[in-house]
């Protein structure tokens, strides 16, 4: 059974309140010495016993002030725990507190629940949405076709252009929800490693028809706090960026820095000026609006990284091309070892 924060104060105040009488009283029979001719027998005691009167003054402070950080002490773990929650390594916050608090921490865990529930509810629905597209934007992509067979070349390509806009779309708006149900339910830790040399096979083979070389420069025990899919997600666009625009080589290196892990992806092909890229990363601006052919790989990214506390960053690479530097929240940021 939790214990009673008010009870174990009280409990504080009265020794308090004890050893400091005491203590009045030890020190008004101090003064009392002054005057030895009309307290001789309190002089006496006093003189006699100066010491000892002064153990159970201190006696009952120091028990005061040990059965008040007892009554304090579990504010430090729930303190710990609301951090884990708000760092999304937890989902509950965990334990049995003061019957004084207990009831906050049960409604706190409600509404943690409840809020993960309407996001659950509310990704369910966005997937029923882009699933219920699909079949719209495939007889409309049927129909360019036939148009395309029938001569009307010009028309055709408008309406593929459209349904590629609103794939890439519903990817992008997919992609962030999924992040965001993601946080929500507390996100697991991903292998850094792991995930490039699984992408890099993919890419190698996507880009089959160009000779391109992979350089891989990443640490094998760099953990991130993110999921798998979102991982993949990210280094996938920012690899398939990097193989669309090299000429020769795409880089990928990572290193620690503090608390995060920093996914470094170059390429040595004519990179973006130094105006789009800012424009690029910038909120609300669709990518291929602010550079053309580079899709909206980079913003589902930047949303993908926002949402897990990290960032991403544009600059040159040594060959003049682009260099993407992505930051993620390391998994030892929180001091929990990765789950299987």
């Amino acid at each position: 059974m939790s214990r009673s924060l008010r009870r174990q104060i009280l409990y504080s105040a009265l020794f308090w309140s004890v050893g400091l009488f005491l203590g009045v009283g030890l020190l008004a029979a101090v003064l009392l010495i002054q005057h030895p001719v009309q307290h001789v027998a309190v002089y006496g005691t006093v003189r006699t016993h100066w010491h000892v009167l002064w153990v159970p003054v201190i006696v009952l402070l120091a028990a005061g002030l040990l059965q008040l950080r007892r009554a304090l002490s579990p504010l430090d773990p729930l303190r710990m725990r609301l951090g884990a929650v708000r760092a999304r390594t937890a989902v509950r916050i965990e334990g049995q507190y003061p019957s004084e608090i207990q009831p906050l921490v049960d409604d706190l865990n409600a509404l943690l629940e409840h809020q993960e529930q309407a996001v659950r509810r509310a990704i369910a629905k966005a997937g029923d949405l882009a699933h219920g597209l699909k079949t719209p934007l495939a007889v409309l992509a049927h129909e360019a076709e036939r148009a395309r067979a029938a001569g009307h070349t010009e028309l055709a390509d408008r309406i593929v252009e459209q349904i590629d806009r609103m794939r890439r779309q519903l990817d992008y708006h997919l992609a962030h929800a999924r992040a965001a149900a993601s946080g929500a339910a507390g996100a697991t830790a991903s292998n850094v490693a792991e995930a490039v040399e699984a992408l890099v096979r993919t890419m190698a083979r996507i880009h089959a028809a160009r000779p391109i070389a992979f350089d891989v420069s990443v640490g094998a025990a760099h953990v991130v706090r993110v999921q798998r899919e979102d991982l993949d997600e990210m280094l996938g666009n920012l690899l398939d960026n990097a193989c669309k625009w090299t000429r020769s080589t795409v880089r990928v290196s990572s290193e620690t820095d503090g608390g995060d892990v920093l996914v470094v992806v170059e390429d040595d092909g004519p990179g973006v000026a130094a105006e789009l890229r800012e424009a690029i990363l910038q909120r609300g601006v669709r990518a291929d609006q602010a550079a053309p052919g580079w899709g909206f790989g980079l913003a589902i990214t930047r949303e993908l990284a926002e949402v897990y506390g990290g960032a991403i960053e544009l600059g040159e690479a040594r060959g003049g091309g682009l260099r993407v530097r992505l930051r993620l929240p390391a998994w030892e940021r929180v001091g929990t070892p990765p789950r299987p």
